[in-house]
């Protein structure tokens, strides 16, 4: 006993004599540790940022999530209203607000122009939470008031303008017409109702009843949102519902889930930017380490009487690994400072631009997060510095000599530098949505780092393998490359890796937008035609024909349902992977025929016969029954108009999404629904149709069947693009953030390299070596090595960038010149400005200090 605690109070003495010449250490100042502090701040205020600020916009769905759902509860059905005792039972929960949604076409009076309009129809109790905001501000029952065939409407300033009408202005829908009354500013329960193609038209359920635009079949959802009495909770309502009309084929969501596809997306996409702001951390941490071992560089004579007097290698490591620790958690106090005020910026720019406000608050949970990381970066990045500094001899110190490779360090500090990465990898994969991207951008980091490595011992490799060049600065611009502590190594590394992610990040960028603007155009229908009545398909068929001579319909009978049971057990979507999950969620389109669709290919199973009369048969998508692990054999039970129905899987079919022609995850057999009330959809491709052709189409149908919903595919893509457009915009500033960690890096790296370099030059000039020969030297050799490091990014992003379209998105990917020539030349001006920018300074130093120093 008395021995351990004389061993505890030796240990405890050592560590309080290494605190104090910690301390003592540090009051030469931070000089050489600006790089370690900024890239420390800049990768933990990256992910402690996005962390915050996602779960800014997480907090404020939930907190008002009855204002965003319209109610406590909503219960949703689709292609039919309530029956009479579905809806006597919603009234006993609560106040009822009886809302519906379609898609529509809307005329100018004067019948010029139309436009695809998101159709909500609302009742006198709408909205249950939330207030509606319009310009000018009137009541809902004034704005949607009227009757006969004249009703009240109001929409967002982007379909005045799309169809150049004023206040007072009507619009034809359908059979009626809709008095634009006010411009709709805030709808509270928009985000609930998920993304839409087209502006929002809001009249009243008497407007959509006398409008005509609702037939059996037609693609309408009907949501019943209900307002609790006070002290009422959500809990147990869903199941009773579900037992009480077990077919009803009810939709429910809470106000603890008002927009699942809101909040989906941000979750992953903060992940994603989480995953690059880790990228940055690790590019931080080659800083690092470079700050690191460029410090105790300065330090060997200390570290060397330190050794001479008696103290421990041991002893040497705690000392300067408190020191670092120190200077850590300064960097990452630095970098939680800016990501704590980061969701209140955020709240500042983004109200307006998300369907929700953002509360100016502080969260503690992304701090957390943010600060692990970046201590066990210090950790990692500094142990195997100080490993190796810990085991020099001290007579090796009094020579300047450092052990530099790896492989001479000791097993403990190998072992160490493992753990702690490995502490950094569990935490990015554990808080991941989906584990296996996490581990995949991990392994590619890891992988980077490694081949980094390898290019930059080829490049040397290489280097001293060429002919001595005639040319002096070429020459020595040569020799620095593969001489020993060159820059290389460290130039290379640094700027590798910001430099991929960037280049990666722009070649999906630029791959999806030539896709929507360019590939996938070309291949897509020039429109899409919705709710077409059974009746009506011969004689659209023949107007369409008349209209556009050359063009190819594609008609198709379409239902919507929901799967509700798999080999008759219900299924739970969170327990299937991300890319099968919107499967489960909602409903689905569904169809049914006799033979196999066109764009699909038989990937496993037989094609029922086209005079098939037995069991209900169901065709799935390959790739989403891979998802959810379904075989063949296997029974689906959806329910379509409010009854389960079962069938059994006959075969898988390969399907080409991209081509956005007609595709449906599930193919019934044509006796499935035989006698089922439903609508169809069509596509029209003509690829010699100018604009006027498509707007002849448009004017047309709209007229002829004011009922059938037109979707011109152009301006769906654009869309598309402008979302793309913005979320590339953020991603870019992530990767940019990366790239800046990667500049700061260099910058440190060619700082730490000055003082071997103004050696050098002194010599040099001494010898009779010229300003301008030592800057030429200098400039082809930061050249050469930015090259060559730009050429490894190029081809590591265009690796990346190819796995992820092809086979995360099934797209194909494109190769984009304009991304080859900015990465170079991102890389030429940062490695030879920033070489050649330290290198005046060096070869301005006189000759005699430098000499006398050496």
């Amino acid at each position: 006993m008395g021995a351990s605690t004389a061993s505890t109070a030796t240990i405890l003495g050592q560590l309080a004599l290494a605190w104090r010449f910690s301390l003592r250490e540090m009051r030469g100042g931070l000089r050489g540790f600006r790089v370690f502090l900024a890239c420390i701040a800049i990768g933990v205020a990256a992910i402690g940022a996005v962390n915050g600020v996602a779960q800014s916009i997480t907090a404020a769905i939930e907190s008002e999530g009855a204002s965003i759902l319209g109610g406590d509860i909503r219960y949703e059905l689709n292609q039919r209203e309530a029956t009479a005792e579905e809806l006597s039972y919603l009234n006993t929960l609560g106040r009822v607000s009886a809302t519906a949604g379609l898609r529509s076409m809307a005329l100018r009076n004067d019948e010029t122009d139309q436009a695809l309009v998101e159709l909500k129809a609302v009742d006198g109790a709408w909205p249950l939470y939330g207030a509606v905001t319009t310009e000018p501000q009137i009541p809902v029952a004034g704005i949607i008031s009227g009757g006969g065939t004249v009703f009240g409407g109001t929409a967002p300033q982007t379909l005045f303008d799309r169809l150049s009408v004023k206040l007072g202005d009507r619009l034809k829908l359908g059979a009626i017409e809709v008095e634009l009354r006010a411009v709709l500013v805030i709808e509270p329960d928009a985000a609930s109702d998920g993304f839409g193609f087209a502006p929002r038209l809001l009249i009243s359920g008497e407007a959509l009843k006398a409008s005509g635009l609702i037939q059996p079949g037609s693609l309408v959802e009907h949501g019943y949102k209900i307002a609790l009495p006070e002290g009422k909770t959500t809990r147990g309502l869903r199941s009773a519902a579900e037992k009480k009309f077990p077919e009803a084929g009810f939709g429910i969501r809470t106000k603890d889930n008002a927009s699942p596809a809101l909040s989906n997306n941000i979750e992953r996409f903060s992940q994603f930017l989480t995953l690059v702001g880790l990228s940055a951390l690790a590019v931080g941490g080659v800083g690092v380490a470079n700050a690191v071992r460029a410090y105790l560089d300065t330090k060997r004579g200390v570290i060397a009487t330190l050794k001479c007097l008696g103290g421990s290698g041991r002893f040497v490591f705690t000392v300067y690994m408190m020191q670092i620790l120190l200077l850590g958690l300064l960097g990452i106090a630095i970098g939680l400072a800016f990501a704590a005020v980061a969701p209140t910026v955020a709240a500042v720019f983004l109200n307006g631009v998300l369907p929700i406000a953002l509360k100016q608050t502080f969260f503690v949970e992304p701090l957390v997060l943010a600060a692990i990381f970046g201590l066990f970066s210090v950790l990692l990045f500094a142990v195997l510095p100080l490993g190796r500094a810990r085991d020099v001899p001290a007579t090796a110190l009094f020579r300047g000599e450092f052990a530099r490779d790896v492989m001479s360090t000791r097993w403990p500090y190998l072992l160490a530098a493992a753990i702690f990465g490995s502490i950094i990898a569990g935490l990015a994969i554990f808080t991941s949505d989906d584990r296996n991207i996490a581990i995949s951008f991990l392994a590619g980091l890891v992988l980077a780092f490694l081949v980094l490595r390898l290019v930059a011992t080829g490049l040397a490799h290489l280097a001293k393998r060429l002919p001595h060049a005639k040319n002096v600065s070429l020459r020595l611009a040569v020799g620095n490359i593969h001489r020993p502590g060159a820059l290389t190594p460290s130039v290379v590394l640094s700027l590798g890796l910001g430099l991929t992610l960037l280049a990666s990040i722009a070649l999906i960028d630029g791959s999806l937008r030539n896709q929507i603007s360019g590939t996938l155009p070309e291949k897509a229908p020039n429109f899409f035609f919705v709710d077409i009545r059974s009746s009506d398909v011969e004689a659209f068929s023949k107007t369409v024909g008349e209209i556009s001579p050359q063009g190819k319909l594609q008609t198709v009978p379409m239902l919507r349902g929901r799967i509700t049971k798999i080999n008759n057990i219900e299924p739970n979507a969170n327990n299937v992977p991300p890319g099968g999950r919107w499967v489960l969620r909602g409903d689905r389109g569904i169809t049914y025929a006799a033979t196999l669709p066109e764009n699909s290919n038989l990937a496993g199973g037989e094609w029922w016969p086209s005079d098939y009369k037995g069991k209900p048969l169901v065709s799935f998508s390959a790739e989403e029954a891979g998802e959810l692990g379904l075989k063949l054999g296997d029974l689906i039970t959806v329910n379509v108009l409010g009854r389960d129905i079962t069938a059994e899987i006959s075969n898988f079919r390969k399907v080409e999404w991209g081509s956005l022609a007609i595709n449906f995850v599930m193919v019934f057999s044509p006796n499935t629904f035989a006698g089922a009330p439903h609508s169809w959809m069509a596509t029209l491709a003509d690829t010699t149709a100018t604009n006027e052709d498509e707007a002849k189409v448009l004017n047309t149908l709209a007229k002829t069947y004011p009922n059938i919903t037109t979707v011109r595919v152009k301006d769906a893509l654009n869309v598309v693009n402008r979302v793309i457009g913005q979320l590339g915009t953020a991603i870019r500033v992530a990767a940019g953030v990366a790239l800046v960690a990667s500049v700061l890096v260099l910058a440190g790296a060619l700082a730490a390299g000055n003082r071997a370099r103004t050696r050098d030059a002194v010599v040099l000039k001494t010898l009779g070596a010229t300003r301008r020969t030592l800057m030429g030297a200098y400039a082809l050799e930061y050249g050469i090595i930015g090259l060559a490091t730009a050429i490894f990014a190029l081809a590591a992003g265009y690796g990346a960038a190819w796995f992820v379209i092809e086979n995360i998105m099934q797209m194909q990917a494109q190769f984009d010149a304009g991304t080859v020539a900015i990465t170079i030349i991102i890389a030429l001006i940062v490695t030879v400005g920033f070489g050649l920018a330290g290198t005046w300074r060096v070869l301005g130093q006189r000759a005699a200090p430098a000499l006398r120093e050496a």
